[in-house]
């Protein structure tokens, strides 16, 4: 299994283009571009890491240049976290602003905005999943924006997904309170708002992705999957033998490959 260790160490991968949405170092955006005229279907990459500063974007350069290869551009999300400015309703407006900033550079760079989806990793999931949940938000939340980015689907690898099961878990111990400002029961409106669970149905399509070694990951994304069908959205669970959290998003293991074509199964 792939370590976290060995997973921070990858090497970066220079993008085509990187943009700011905002003053903090932490707040930009990476675009990778395919070869040939587009318009190019669009990722839009959200990295995990428990919502911890200690965890970038820049590890995930090797998967942006895999789905270039097969002809999607890649938006990857840099953003607040805990110990670099992070938390409610910071983070989460972070993500938004990132994602909204792809219409405006999308002619530029020959992007389909009709061929969106999300992406995301660990902690990562929890965003992405929430940025395809953005319209479902009530206006009088801190975290609405208005007129959010549509998506036609969410890739949710080894996403931790229902946060107040999470917390339950101890799934990254003291960052998901944190991250979020305080336990479920002393801030019920941020995890309504925050979390996938509660956001339901989200109203696209869903592929999840889980390494069969991540058991912690499993036990959280299961009842989500079951809570989603049962809301009438169109969601798949695909579990990959020998693989744990990590394998998921290195380019070139078996599980990538699992990954690689559940992305391309959503963008068409």
């Amino acid at each position: 299994m792939i370590s976290t260790e060995a997973y921070t160490e990858l090497p970066a991968v220079a993008p085509d283009a990187t943009f700011n949405y905002g003053t903090d170092e932490n707040q930009y955006v990476d675009l990778y571009l395919p070869q040939g005229a587009g318009l190019h279907p669009v990722v839009v990459l959200v990295h995990g890491g428990c919502w911890r500063a200690l965890y970038g974007a820049k590890p995930l350069g090797g998967i942006c240049r895999a789905l270039t290869a097969a002809g999607v551009a890649v938006w990857n999300v840099d953003y607040r976290r805990n110990g670099n400015g992070g938390g409610y309703p910071q983070t989460l407006l972070d993500v938004a602003q990132a994602a909204d900033l792809l219409s405006q550079v999308a002619g530029e760079y020959k992007l389909d905005m009709q061929r969106v989806i999300t992406m995301g990793h660990s902690a990562g999931g929890q965003l992405a999943l929430w940025l395809a949940a953005r319209p479902r938000l009530n206006p009088t939340s801190r975290v609405y924006m208005p007129n959010p980015l549509l998506v036609k689907g969410v890739v949710c690898l080894a996403g931790i997904i229902d946060l107040v099961n999470a917390v339950a878990q101890n799934l990254c111990k003291d960052d998901l309170p944190l991250i979020m400002g305080g336990l479920p029961g002393d801030v019920p409106d941020h995890y309504r708002d925050a979390s996938p669970m509660a956001l339901l149905p989200l109203g696209v399509r869903q592929i999840h992705v889980v390494g069969d070694a991540d058991t912690g990951i499993l036990a959280n994304v299961e009842p989500y999957i079951a809570a989603a069908e049962s809301a009438g959205d169109n969601i798949q669970l695909i579990i990959v033998p020998d693989a744990g959290h990590f394998e998921l998003v290195v380019a070139g293991t078996e599980a990538w490959k699992t990954v690689n074509a559940a992305a391309l199964a959503l963008i068409v």
